[in-house]
This record gives structure tokens, sequence and C-alpha cells, in this order.
């Protein structure tokens, strides 16, 4: 049976006042009119000029409630009004395939077309295309795309699809490019701006890759990939793992062992030592005998602690970032009100655990487990050190794939999965490797010292686009020998299930500046500063935040209809007990340290999936529509907006009348 759909009534608040309360209910009832006309909704200067609210455009609740209704009507939303209330009903996940592809594209082009008209967005694209000197000749960016026609006559010429294609493994960092000159960077952001989705940096760790074709004299560029940090909770993923918190502690329950009870002991240990003590002790908010002997009343003083510098950190007019990371910075960071509520909360949890947990794991053995499982309070705290665990982990040992994709004219040969398979090859996780075997900034920050955490990866998790399928990762597996494992052995891109369309991605850039201002304005005590360790999406928590202040529905709004499949890539055989850290050391099932990788893994890509391509006349057809003769038609350049819909720099508001 179909699921109705919920209906959303929505008002501005209470205190708004009757001239926006008025401008409200005319432009939801343009709104509505134009749904029924099946009128295109994207221009908001229109809408907000047609509903003659644009006077009103100063007032912020206003503003924000205009953006979110347009951008919800623009992704398929239907309002109807009520009187003077509009009922808004989500759009249906379960139509046809083609148009729910068609409905999420829309939505990313929204917001990627709005970021291609901004007048700093055309100067970066027209400055990579422009011509400079480098080595004694003029190139530009359009030397790092490969012709369609040229690159077809070379497969068809070439003995075999290794002479024509040579794909290698370039980790994006601060170097130029000895080719063109380029900053890596910023070959890298040029060809990301093509992707149907607009670019963004994302906060936690980045490593940007670039997969380049050697054959060429340049080195074009064959696709991009990047490893990022993880969404920290996905159900489906967790599960799949076997360390969901229950799923985990049942399979304990079911084989306690010593070295189980061992790893819980540790675990509440390290949580109570990696904590900075001096301005707690300083400031009689702990008692040295507090550590080997707590009470209720220093729990509870902690507690207290940690909600009064939690409140002083949202409540300060000047928020204090420490960025640089010299001798006495770490203490320094530990002081600031973020981590010293941090600490605060996590004493008093490592306090309250042991307390509770010590009776049972001193010593820790397979029996005093089995006992602990029978004390439900004892229950709930192995919950908690679980949880901890899997948080601490989930952002050092596991990674997104959160850019992955071929360029013309290479996609035409399903280079996209050459670049999934190489982005978790053996080149891209020495290199994670290297780059994060530093100290960890938020353990280090709650240490007062130099914490470093394990950076190894276990396990790379990937999203597609459409819930419909992702042609791109489907049926993409080689056996593990390809990569220096054992060939009986398979690896690849497992599907793990769906996620729920839960996020931001169907409001504009419009819609969240506004919706970002007006909690302040409303008088909230809570804001989102956007620094590191103050938690996780930033951006949602921004919207969340201005939603709350409109009154509305937040987790209605935020369901943008969409839901995504979820592929993941275990790389060890242990991947449960080292991602927790039960196990310390990973058992691979590649060798992380193979040697000439990439090209073992591209000779496998060529053979399987290229070759295969470069005879059918229709993908060869499909290649030699991307020339690089002038005008240039090719689907590695960004596609750029007429300038009449340029945005200037820093445009977020429309005028006043």
């Amino acid at each position: 049976m179909k699921e109705k759909a919920a209906l959303i009534r929505l008002r501005l608040p209470n205190d708004a006042s009757r001239p926006e309360h008025q401008g409200f209910t005319r432009l939801c009832a343009l709104l509505a009119t134009a749904v029924t006309d099946g009128k295109d909704v994207g221009d908001h200067k229109h809408w907000i000029r047609a509903a003659k609210i644009t006077r009103l455009y100063e007032r912020p609740m206003l503003a924000a409630a205009a953006h979110c209704v347009i951008d919800l009507v623009d992704q398929g939303w239907t309002v109807k009004m009520d009187g003077s209330t509009a009922v808004f009903v989500p759009p249906s996940a379960h139509g046809d395939r083609e148009t729910e592809k068609a409905r999420i594209r829309r939505q990313e082009l929204l917001r990627r077309d709005e970021q291609l008209c901004r007048s700093s967005v055309r100067r970066f694209v027209e400055g990579m295309e422009r011509t400079h000197e480098h080595g004694g000749r003029l190139v530009s960016v359009f030397n790092l795309m490969r012709d369609g026609r040229e690159l077809a006559a070379a497969l068809q010429g070439a003995t075999t699809a290794a002479d024509a294609i040579k794909p290698y493994v370039q980790i994006v960092d601060s170097s130029t490019c000895d080719k063109t000159g380029f900053k890596l960077h910023d070959i890298w952001r040029y060809f990301r701006h093509t992707w149907s989705n607009a670019y963004a940096t994302v906060p936690g760790r980045s490593m940007p890759i670039l997969i380049r074709d050697a054959a060429t004299e340049f080195h074009t560029v064959i696709g991009l990939a990047a490893i990022s940090s993880p969404v920290v909770q996905i159900a489906q993923r967790d599960h799949w793992m076997g360390w969901e918190t229950d799923q985990f502690l049942e399979h304990l329950r079911a084989e306690p062992t010593d070295n189980a009870a061992s790893w819980l002991a540790q675990r509440i240990e390290a949580q109570r030592s990696e904590i900075y003590l001096d301005d707690l002790l300083r400031d009689d908010v702990l008692q040295p005998t507090d550590l080997t002997m707590p009470t209720p009343e220093a729990i509870s003083a902690l507690r207290q602690d940690a909600d009064r510098h939690h409140k002083r950190h949202h409540q300060t007019s000047t928020i204090r970032e420490i960025r640089s990371i010299g001798r006495d910075a770490w203490v320094e960071r530990a002081k600031t009100d973020l981590f010293r509520s941090k600490r605060s909360a996590a004493l008093a949890d490592a306090l309250e655990i042991g307390t509770v947990l010590g009776a049972y794991l001193s010593p820790p053995t397979a029996e005093g487990l089995a006992k602990a499982f029978s004390d439900p309070k004892a229950r709930t705290q192995m919950r908690r050190v679980v949880r901890r665990a899997r948080g601490e982990r989930v952002g050092t040992v596991i990674a997104d794939l959160t850019v992955c994709g071929a360029v013309a004219p290479y996609s035409a040969l399903a280079a996209g999965k050459l670049v999934g398979a190489l982005a978790v090859s053996p080149p891209v996780l020495a290199a994670y490797r290297e780059k994060y075997a530093r100290p960890s900034e938020i353990a280090s920050a709650m240490a007062g010292r130099p914490i470093m955490r394990e950076a190894r990866l276990s396990f790379i998790g990937t999203t597609s686009l459409y819930g419909t399928g992702s042609s791109q990762y489907n049926r993409l597996f080689w056996p593990a020998g390809v990569m220096g494992g054992d060939s009986a052995t398979r690896m690849g891109f497992h599907e793990l299930g769906r996620s729920r369309s839960f996020g931001t991605s169907h409001f504009s850039e419009e819609t969240v500046d506004a919706l970002t201002r007006l909690p302040a304005l409303r008088g909230s005590l809570v804001r989102v500063n956007s620094l590191f360790g103050e938690g996780v999406s930033p951006r949602l928590r921004k919207v969340r935040l201005g939603l709350a202040a409109l009154e509305w529905p937040a987790n209605e709004l935020l369901r943008h209809g969409r839901e995504r499949i979820l592929y993941g890539v275990p790389l060890v055989k242990n991947l449960r007990d080292y991602s927790l850290g039960v196990d310390r050391a990973p058992q691979y099932l590649l060798d992380p340290e193979l040697p000439e990788a990439d090209a073992k893994v591209a000779d496998w890509w060529l053979e399987r999936w290229c070759r295969p391509r470069a005879r059918r006349n229709e993908v060869l057809e499909s290649m030699r529509a991307h020339r690089l003769v002038r005008p240039i038609e090719h689907g590695a350049r960004v596609p750029l907006p007429s300038r009449e819909l340029e945005l200037p720099v820093g445009e977020g508001m429309l005028p006043l009348a």
C-alpha cells in the first residue's frame, strides 16, 4: 500500500507583523498557482517581487520563510491554500525511475548553477581556460583534456589498450603540475565543477585524488576522487560492519573472552587518562581522590561544570579558536570553553562507567564480563563504552569516498569504475596513512598533549547519486590479487542498503544564508560557530536552528525526498574488531605497500572494462563528440551559465526596492 504523504502547514510565527503574514500568504498563493499551471519556480527574485514583498525583505523572518518555501516548491513540493494557511506536501520518492532521477538532478543543478553564476567562480574557471606560458609553451586547462577523436583513434590503432591509456594515481597536495604549471588543487577543483552537484569543501579530513593518463603529453585527467571524513552514523553501514552497539554487545554476551574484557577495561582507563585535569583540580571541580574513588557528588560537579562552560561557549560574543598547534597550544585549546565543557562531561562519564563496571572488570576476565551482562546497569555502561569507541574510531579508520568519477571522453569507457578501484588502492591507503599520522586535533585538545590515533583505513564507504541504481559501483569487484592480496578473495563495492532521505541539498545558498541569520536575531542562546570540535554537519545544524526559529517542523522539511544506495569496500578481514580497536592491527585483504599498484589496477580495468567497450562503435562515436577544436565542445569543460545570470561575489540577499 502506498504511504500517504504528510501534510505540513506553514505560517509565520505569531509575533510576525501583520504585513509580514499577509506577504507570506500572497507568496504561497502565487506558488500554489504556479504548481497548478506547471510553471518553473526557480527564480527567487521573480517570486519575491511578484508577491510584492521586496520592501519587507529586510525583515529576516519573512526573508527566511520566503526563500525556504520557494525552494520547496521548486523541488517538487506541492502547496495549497487553506484560508490564510499554506499546506505543503512533500514529493513522493516512489515515482517512476526516470522521473525520480530528473527530480534529483534538478535538486543538484539548482545549487551547482547558482554556484557557477558567482563572479568569483567564473573568474576561476575562465582563468584556468586562459592560456599562460609554462616551460616555453602556452598551455591552459584544455591541455588536460583529451580530444575524443584522438582517443578513439588511439584505441583502434593500438596493439593493446594499455598502449593508448596509461592511468596512474596523483595525490593532490600543495604542489604544482610539472606539465602545466597549475596548482594540483586548482586542476582538481576545475574538473570538480563539471559534476552535476555543487563543489564544496568538507569539514574534517579530506584527500583529493587525480587519476591521470601518462599516455598523453600533458598527462590528461581521466577522473577524480576524494577520500574524506565519513558520516558518523549510518545505521545500514554500522550493522553491515557488525559494530552497531547492541549488535556488538550481543556478540560479546554470546562469546565473552579475556581479550574483550581487557579491551573494555582499557577503553575506560584511556577515556580517563586522556583528559587534561590541571584546571579542574585548580578550580576545585575535582579532587585527586575522586579519580580513584569517585563519588556521586564529584560526578555531579563535573556535569555542572560541563553545562556551565557549554553555555559560556555559545553565549560568549567572541569565540576563541586556536589554529596554530605549537608546543603549548594543546593546553591553550583544552582551556577554551568548548573543550572545558567536553572534558568535564567526558571525565564524568568515565568515572561513572568505571564505578559500575570496575566490580566486574578488576581484573578483566571472560567470567567477569559474562557476569556484567546480568546487571542491567553494567550493560548500560558497556553500551556507552562501545558507542564512544565507535565514535572515536569512525573518523580515523573509516572514510567516505565523497567524490568519484571520470571525465569525458574516458567516461564512455566506464572509467568511473577505474577511478573507484584506484580510490581504494594501496597508493591511496599509503598516502592517507602518511598524511594523517599526526596528533588528533580533538583528542589532543581534550588531553592537553599530543594524542595519536590510528590512521590505517579498514573501510571506505560511498553513496550513489540516485536511489534507482549506480552504473559506476554496480558489479565493481576485482580479485584481491590485483592489489597484492589473495587472488581467491574478491574485493570491491558491496551494496549495504539505502540511506534515509535527510539533509539540506534541496535548499539554495540564499535560503541557507537567510535561515542562518535568523536564530541570533530571534534571541536564540545557541549558536553554530563552525569551529572544529563543536560538532558534525554545521550547515545542517544551522538550517535546523533557522527552521526552529520559524517554528517550523525541521525534521519534516529536512527530508529532501531522496534515497541513496549505500556501498562499502572492506579493506581488512577483521573489519569489526579492528575498526573498534579490539584488534590492534589490521589484517589487510590487499598489500598496502604494493609497488606500482595503480598500474596493476589499470591493467585489470583495461582488460575487464575498457577493451570490451572500445570495440563498440556507439562508444567510439560518443567519444568523438568531445572536441578540442574551436568552438570547443567537450564534456570535461565547465558548463558556465550565461553571463546574464552572473551573481556578484557574496551576493545572497535581494536588493531592497
